[in-house]
């Protein structure tokens, strides 16, 4: 497990520059699939239309764009006795990285 020192912070930003959660991760992708799950998900990982992620690194002018969807399914049968039966899941595709002037 990555130690604290080597987690970043990134701030999901909406079209207008507004930022309204804060995302960690070693990585921005792992970010990015934390963002992906709190998106309304679909019934199926077929049937999930892709939604722009925007993710600033704090500290930094970098935006890291990705498409991101999520989508429901079942929970394995060995799952803890606290999990629900259906869960999240979420995945990600890179875009590219922009650079603001200012922050």
């Amino acid at each position: 497990m990555a130690r604290d020192k080597d987690k970043r912070n990134f701030a999901l930003r909406t079209q207008d520059g507004d930022e309204t959660s804060v995302f960690s991760g070693g990585t921005p992708r792992q970010a990015a699939l934390k963002a992906a799950r709190r998106l309304d998900p679909a019934d199926s990982e077929d049937d999930a239309d892709p939604e722009e992620i925007r993710l600033r690194e704090k500290g930094t002018h970098k935006v890291h764009i990705y498409e991101g969807w999520a989508w429901e399914e079942e929970a394995p049968d060995d799952k803890p006795g606290w999990m629900p039966g259906d869960i999240t899941k979420g995945n990600v595709s890179k875009e590219g990285v922009e650079h603001l002037d200012e922050i």
